[in-house]
């Protein structure tokens, strides 16, 4: 244990390990936030969806030559989320069946365009690395740390303003309509930050895993807890301490950092299940 905090405390004197943890937990917090706004309106699949539409944007921006992908990445995702959200339910295709056809052909034509163009001499790496997370998180700059606090931030002041209103829409749309919200106005809101946050957290988790950030933690609260405050709170301490942990364990294991963040949020989300078990059967 003592060899353990001894390589903590030496790794941490690093600026790299200081700003992967920091975005980590920034973006840990973010998507639990909205995790619980999607799994409520029943929109968890958008995040893997738009997951995969982040895979093929960043193809694109990897063929064009782009050194900072999100140039590409971020607007074609966040126009694709627009899209999905809003034209879903009025589509002659479900929503659902219209999620899968854009995540499919953008992992499709992604792959493609990497195959077809890429530079590097270990594609299955630099694919595999995208996938399920990679050390980029660790070679994070100064730059992109800024970036990703100013963006946490403003979804986090974004989700604390609009509470209320994103509390209507997320429990009845059709009520908070009729009694003055602007639900399309919301709706577009979460569409954009659920972008944003998709794209920030490929490099923590990598872009198949982004939709277990989102979804576990809240899955996690609702086993112990009913109320939409409460399950808010409890989602954002157990994404943000599953994040730290997933870290630590990754730096200590030398594990991917992505799969040991998910798996410490499968580890959470089991105890919840035995806890409301026990809790159901008194």
């Amino acid at each position: 244990m003592v060899e353990i905090m001894h390589k903590l405390s030496l790794y941490f004197q690093f600026p790299f390990v200081q700003y992967a943890m920091i975005v980590g937990v920034l973006i840990a917090l973010c998507a639990s936030l909205l995790g619980v706004i999607l799994v409520l309106k029943r929109f968890s699949f958008i995040g893997d969806g738009l997951s995969h539409v982040a895979f093929g944007a960043m193809a694109i921006a990897t063929v064009v030559g782009l050194t900072t992908d999100m140039l590409i990445t971020m607007p074609i995702t966040v126009l694709c989320a627009v899209l999905l959200l809003r034209k879903g339910k009025r589509s002659k295709i479900s929503g659902d069946a219209t999620v899968a056809m854009v995540s499919v052909a953008s992992m499709a034509i992604g792959y493609l365009l990497v195959n077809i163009f890429s530079t590097s001499g270990n594609l299955s790496g630099d694919v595999c690395s995208t996938l399920f997370g990679s050390t980029s998180i660790l070679t994070l700059t100064n730059t992109e740390v800024w970036v990703c606090i100013v963006l946490s931030a403003l979804m986090i002041a974004v989700f604390i303003i609009f509470y209320n209103k994103i509390f209507a829409v997320t429990f009845d749309e059709n009520f908070a309509r009729a009694t003055g919200t602007p639900a399309s106005l919301y709706n577009l809101i979460i569409a954009v930050v659920v972008a944003v946050v998709v794209v920030l957290a490929m490099n923590l988790v990598g872009s198949l895993l982004i939709s277990a950030l989102i979804i576990f933690p809240t899955l996690s609260a609702m086993r112990l807890f009913k109320s939409f405050k409460s399950v808010v709170i409890c989602s954002a301490i157990v994404s943000v301490l599953c994040a730290v942990i997933g870290m630590l364990v990754s730096i200590v294991a030398g594990t991917p950092v992505g799969s040991t963040i998910v798996v410490a949020n499968i580890a959470v989300f089991g105890v919840f299940w035995l806890i409301d078990i026990i809790r159901g059967s008194r």
